[in-house]
């Protein structure tokens, strides 16, 4: 069976895919990657399903040995990544045979990385996903040896490029009103949308702290809410002010109070946000929210659609014609120092 034998990993990489939905009665929340949106790419890039599992990596990177034919793709936080010593081209797809090694080092912005095999990583399924969740005690943290055995993959081109979307970096992120925000008074959700954030120190696959320039921000009561189900996307207020955006692995139920909820979409901005990035949050309707969320739902059905080769024949090149090929002409018979009146 054609995989990737583990020689090198770093302590924050885990296989994920798009998580486990329904179990929230029973304690676990979905889980799955910090960054979905990078799934899609992976697959967009290698034409299968997003569902299939891939490696994230948070931070470090590591060192991986073929044992078969594979294609591969890199998505997500940018790394400096090498076959056999030669680089490769980052949001891309490629090709390895058995014995050749892909190195991997650190992210060079943002913080989630992700390895796609062909036909996905075919780890075993607990529950009815791959994903690892270390909070609810699923799956295994990956050491050197391991195997990640790749899946039926039916082949397909590589060589293929995709031009991803700028979250590495903060900026702002959509939020809807849920039905704790009115716990929160008028000027304190105006001045929540007024105030710019700073990633804090403390995140991880559960959560993000959000520090804000200046007071922190506080509900009404908030000493005496009850625990409620929570979701990703909520933005949970700590008893210090400063609020958190919970991320897919949170946990099920909570007593803090919740300002409000980022969209689905802007997540990928939350958990690629590296600490110290700058981030605003931008309160719109529970309508406006659910027409961006359509409009983003449809991009990543587009994406493969966005693909392009890395190396392009000029024969299949319906543009050829807009590029400067030629920009002068001159004659082999005339006399270079003749001059032009």
């Amino acid at each position: 069976m054609s995989g990737l034998k583990v020689l090198r990993i770093g302590p924050a990489a885990s296989v994920q895919d798009m998580g486990r939905p329904g179990l929230l009665d029973q304690g676990i929340s979905r889980g799955g990657a910090a960054d979905a949106l990078a799934l899609h790419e992976g697959a967009a890039l290698l034409r299968q399903s997003p569902d299939l599992a891939a490696l994230e990596i948070a931070g470090a990177g590591g060192e991986f040995e073929a044992t078969g034919p594979l294609r591969i793709a890199l998505t997500g936080a940018p790394m400096d990544a090498a076959l056999d010593g030669a680089p490769l081209r980052w949001n891309a797809s490629h090709r390895m045979q058995a014995g050749q090694r892909l190195t991997l080092g650190a992210v060079r912005s943002g913080v989630y990385a992700y390895l796609h095999l062909g036909g996905g990583m075919a780890t075993e399924c607990v529950l009815g996903a791959r994903a690892v969740q270390a909070s609810s005690g699923l799956g295994e943290r990956l050491a050197a040896g391991d195997l990640l055995p790749a899946g039926e993959d039916p082949g397909g081109e590589t060589g293929q490029g995709l031009e991803a979307e700028d979250r590495f970096s903060g900026g702002t992120l959509r939020i809807a009103g849920s039905f704790q925000s009115g716990l929160f008074g008028e000027s304190a959700r105006a001045r929540f949308a007024a105030t710019q954030f700073t990633r804090g120190a403390r995140a991880n696959r559960m959560g993000v702290e959000m520090l804000p320039e200046g007071a922190g921000f506080s509900a009404e009561g908030q000493l005496k809410i009850l625990s409620e189900i929570i979701l990703p996307g909520d933005v949970q207020m700590t008893g210090s002010g400063a609020p958190f955006v919970l991320l897919r692995e949170c946990q099920t139920t909570g007593g803090y109070p919740r300002i409000g909820t980022v969209l689905p979409c802007d997540l990928p901005r939350v958990a690629q946000a590296p600490a110290g990035a700058k981030l605003r949050f931008d309160w719109v309707s529970l309508e406006h929210g659910l027409e961006i969320q359509r409009r983003a739902d449809a991009a990543l059905k587009a994406l493969p659609g966005r693909c392009a080769p890395l190396l392009r024949d000029p024969a299949q090149m319906a543009d050829l014609l807009s590029y400067n090929l030629i920009s002068g002409a001159v004659w082999a018979g005339a006399d270079p120092f003749a001059r032009e009146d």
